[in-house]
């Protein structure tokens, strides 16, 4: 009998993604923490770090079951939830991030200058990676979304840099 294991995503404490994937990683748990390499400058040097691409956020793969176990590790808050349940990450997901990542070095987050309502917006990271939708308002940094999903409209908030104009 094979298990069925699922993605799921929690949430870290602030800069923790790191320190969580490697409790992970300690206790046999399949993690994915999608990392970056991004220069930082100081004022004596210049260093390449590796930096999450998703801040607080890492990304498990369990059994239903043994879900719940996992908010014993250090550094994890909680499930990432949808409709009242910790959301699953489609497989697809995942490999669309990886390939992404594996495809191009340096992976950058601009900020569309002139994001309007009315306009068909694309969601360009985090759980709702690729989703598009309608522009329904915009206030100051944020953005409400209309995504249609299950014959139903879902109405969700995002920082205007996380959106992209879609045709």
């Amino acid at each position: 009998m094979s298990k069925q294991l699922s993605w799921y995503a929690v949430y870290t404490k602030p800069r923790w993604e790191k320190k969580v994937a490697k409790l992970l990683d300690e206790n046999g748990v399949e993690n994915y923490c999608p990392l970056n390499k991004v220069v930082k400058q100081w004022s004596d040097r210049k260093k390449v770090v590796m930096e999450p691409i998703f801040k607080s956020y890492v990304f498990v793969r369990v059994e239903d079951k043994e879900k719940w176990d996992l908010k014993n590790i250090s550094g994890i808050l909680n499930f990432v939830y949808w409709l009242g349940k910790p959301a699953v990450v489609r497989d697809e997901d995942i490999d669309t991030i990886r390939k992404f990542l594996n495809e191009f070095g340096e992976v950058t987050v601009s900020e569309i200058a002139q994001l309007k309502v009315n306009a068909k917006v694309r969601v360009k990271q985090g759980i709702m990676m690729n989703y598009q939708g309608l522009l329904v308002e915009v206030m100051g940094n944020k953005a409400k979304v209309r995504i249609e999903s299950m014959g139903i409209f879902l109405y969700a908030q995002f920082d205007k840099k996380n959106l992209e104009l879609f045709q």
